[in-house]
């Protein structure tokens, strides 16, 4: 094989790495490789983005509303309750009585002394009523105490909702980065192999390489297409799913910004996690469960108390041929509700009531102690991606010192072209596991920022 083969070979090594040293840089405007059309959407933009529009956000924060309502219609019971009642009716029968004379021997003449009765005709009643609470604003109190605590449950499922949706728009990003720079390196080998095929075979019509040589090429090419077809469909797979992650049309194109140098972050187990215990919102719902199950059991208890109201009733009577029955009448009352006895249930019951609270503080502390593991692991995770970048940096340095050093020396021919070129490969593979490992600690500390309950 001569020296032009050599040559392109080498030039392919080089290229064929996943990421090339234009990818590490991570500028939007270089990445021009398949699906690099539309905007270019930074990642602080995709997650305002997703906090608008995403739609399980959406759906999160109907409920905090919906919540609020019920707290609005708890309050209300506090106020009187006003009824209106009808009645009309047709009498098919004539209704008639009274008391009997009995001494029409001593009074001739005369009959009953009154007599009372309804006419077929139409009649009406009219109610009216109103009804004031008294005993039971102890029990409606509390109902709005557990309104507002559910209120404020749906308000730290929304914060939950919100941080595994930023979560999610990271990890994603951070994918689609990947793919993308793959896919452009895989793009650009393409072009190297596809030259190196038409020189190959222009050599072996001229009878100067090998046929074998030409298949290896072609075997190479034909690999590459379909590593590059397989990098395709998951970009498209990853964008579409980045997409719905927005809340938007999933056949949106944008293209992805490079992320930033690594950057530094509390080295502090103990803070990172009393961070957590004030922060993450499973761990403010587990402590509104708790209040939650408490309230029940007052709710629960406070039945034992009557309940007594003030009434006021107004009825009207109208087409009713009696007099003896009024047109209209006006009351106040009290009215008074108690179930003397109730076989026990009551107080199995509360006995439930009360291993309802057993319950929820057992899963208060199992969250607790499930919190701080995953802080801890999460915080060493951080740290080892950190010293992995920490590494992949300084095989990076000592691949560019490498390739500095051979190319002075095969300047005054003091070393052999291929190892000038085995040091540029080595340095390709070094920026692709530099790149590797900053995507990696920016996703480490995404999972980080979600452990301690950051909100972004």
């Amino acid at each position: 094989m001569n020296k032009r083969i050599v040559y392109l070979l080498a030039l392919v090594v080089l290229a064929a790495s996943p990421l090339c040293v234009r990818a590490q840089q991570g500028s939007a405007p270089e990445q021009q490789g398949a699906g690099a059309s539309g905007e270019v959407l930074t990642l602080d933009e995709a997650v305002s983005l997703a906090l608008r529009e995403n739609r399980q956000v959406k759906n999160a924060q109907l409920a905090v509303g919906q919540a609020g309502d019920a707290v609005a219609a708890a309050r209300t019971q506090r106020l009187p309750s006003m009824f209106v009642y009808s009645l009309v009716s047709q009498q098919l029968v004539k209704h008639d009585a009274g008391p009997d004379n009995s001494d029409t021997n001593v009074v001739p003449g005369v009959g009953p002394f009154f007599s009372m009765g309804t006419g077929r005709r139409p009649t009406a009643i009219f109610a009216g009523q109103i009804l004031q609470p008294l005993s039971q604003q102890h029990r409606i109190r509390l109902e709005i105490e557990q309104a507002g605590l559910a209120r404020e449950v749906e308000g730290e499922k929304l914060r939950g909702a919100e941080q595994t949706t930023v979560n999610q728009v990271k990890q994603t990003y951070y994918g689609i980065l990947q793919t993308q720079s793959a896919l452009d390196s895989l793009l650009e080998s393409i072009r190297y192999y596809r030259e190196l095929d038409r020189v190959t075979a222009d050599n072996v019509a001229q009878k100067v390489s090998l046929k074998a040589d030409s298949l290896e090429v072609k075997t190479r090419l034909a690999k590459a297409e379909y590593e590059a077809l397989d990098l395709t469909n998951r970009l498209a797979t990853e964008k579409e799913q980045f997409n719905n992650l927005l809340g938007r049309d999933v056949r949106a194109e944008f293209r992805v910004a490079g992320v930033p140098e690594a950057g530094g972050f509390e080295a502090d187990l103990a803070l990172a996690r009393s961070r957590a215990l004030d922060q993450r919102p499973e761990l403010r719902e587990a402590q509104l469960k708790v209040r939650q199950a408490e309230v029940e059991r007052r709710i629960k208890k406070s039945e034992y108390i009557p309940d007594v109201s003030l009434g006021f009733t107004y009825m009207s009577f109208r087409n009713f041929d009696n007099e003896a029955i009024p047109k209209n009448t006006a009351s106040l009352s009290v009215a008074v509700r108690w179930e003397v006895f109730d076989w026990g249930r009551k107080k199995s019951q509360l006995a439930e009531k009360e291993s309802a609270i057993e319950q929820a503080k057992n899963g208060l502390r199992e969250t607790e102690n499930l919190v701080l593991i995953e802080v801890g692991d999460k915080f060493r995770k951080l740290q080892q991606t950190r010293q992995a970048l920490v590494v992949a940096q300084l095989k990076q340095e000592t691949a560019r010192e490498n390739i500095r050093i051979s190319t002075n020396k095969y300047k005054v021919q003091a070393a052999l072209l291929s190892d000038v070129l085995q040091t540029q490969a080595t340095l390709a593979d070094a920026d692709y596991q530099y790149q590797q490992a900053l995507l990696a600690f920016w996703t480490a500390r995404a999972e980080y920022e979600k452990a301690i309950g950051a909100d972004k």
